[in-house]
């Protein structure tokens, strides 16, 4: 699906919407699944994940001639080329718990750039959708321009952690930032779904969100909602988020701004001085993944 050399991205937008519609349905009637791959001490797949991705892989290759990166069987490069990036379960804790705070993400990443978004959450009925140089959608409606704001009117997300992991940001440093948060901003929320806490962003329920883990199929997809709310998408360190990035911290950007200065305050972490993996390396095979740790695991 091609404009003269370019990718139609609205054309994408429809048609990927529409799959994710077909979908929700069994989204909706397996809440509740227990596990059934266990991927670490904290970390598991219920076979609502597996199922769903094989039916949303399928049906966006056909339809679209465009190869899937999925969380749960891997895919081709998410640097390399177009590349849909999908997480057909986002918050897998919640979900298997019963809570509504979950749902399908997809994202288009262009050579590591997200271009296109898709966040379906059908337990709240809310499905949120845009593209580059095009509106958010609401469930199908544009939504108006942000108000400007401030860090201290505005809800922030932040990512769940365990306050005694080590890793590429120590659970010690995030206990630092949430207080440091705490007296700055109106109110923090830890949802445990980073695909809810950036389409929120996205729309303006909350102002800004946190995400310390680095899977694309993760943050590709509240990246791009976000800019397409004409919102900006970075990493800790307040580089431009791509595939690559090892965090994700969205805001419209005044409070963007007053957010970063609170992170640099804090002395969070460029990362750097860690080594680590930034991106799955996983091709094709369930299971196979180098994890960078429990906490990690932003929606879990």
């Amino acid at each position: 699906m091609t404009t003269g050399s370019g990718l139609d991205l609205p054309a994408l937008l429809e048609v990927a919407g529409s799959i994710l519609d077909g979908v929700s349905g069994e989204f909706v009637a397996g809440l509740g699944a227990p596990s059934a791959v266990v991927k670490g001490a904290t970390d598991f797949a219920t076979q609502v994940d597996l199922d769903l991705e094989q039916r949303i892989r399928r049906e966006l290759t056909d339809r679209t001639g465009i190869n899937v990166h999925g969380e749960e069987f891997g895919g081709p490069p998410v640097t390399d080329g177009a590349v849909w990036v999908l997480d057909p379960v986002d918050g897998t804790y919640n979900y298997s718990m019963g809570m509504p705070l979950t749902g399908i993400l997809l994202g288009l990443l262009v050579d590591g750039e997200a271009v296109l978004g898709l966040t379906w959450l059908p337990l709240t009925g809310l499905r949120y959708a845009g593209h580059v140089g095009g509106p958010l959608y609401r469930n199908g409606v544009p939504m108006a321009a942000h108000l400007p704001t401030t860090l201290a009117q505005t809800a922030v997300a932040f990512g769940p952690f365990n306050v005694s992991h080590g890793g590429r940001y120590p659970g010690a440093r995030r206990a630092q930032l949430l207080e440091a948060l705490s007296v700055r901003a109106a109110r923090l929320r830890m949802t445990g779904s980073t695909g809810v806490d950036m389409a929120y962003v996205a729309s303006g329920i909350f102002g800004a969100a946190i995400a310390f883990g680095a899977h694309a199929w993760d943050n590709a997809a509240g990246a791009a909602l976000v800019r397409a709310a004409g919102g900006l998408a970075t990493d800790l360190a307040g580089n431009p988020w791509t595939a690559s990035s090892p965090s994700l911290v969205t805001a419209m950007p005044d409070v963007h701004r007053e957010l970063m200065a609170v992170i640099d305050d804090v002395g969070v972490w460029s990362g750097s001085d860690i080594t680590s993996t930034t991106t799955d390396p996983r091709t094709a095979q369930h299971g196979s993944p180098e994890r960078p740790g429990a906490d990690d695991r932003t929606s879990r």
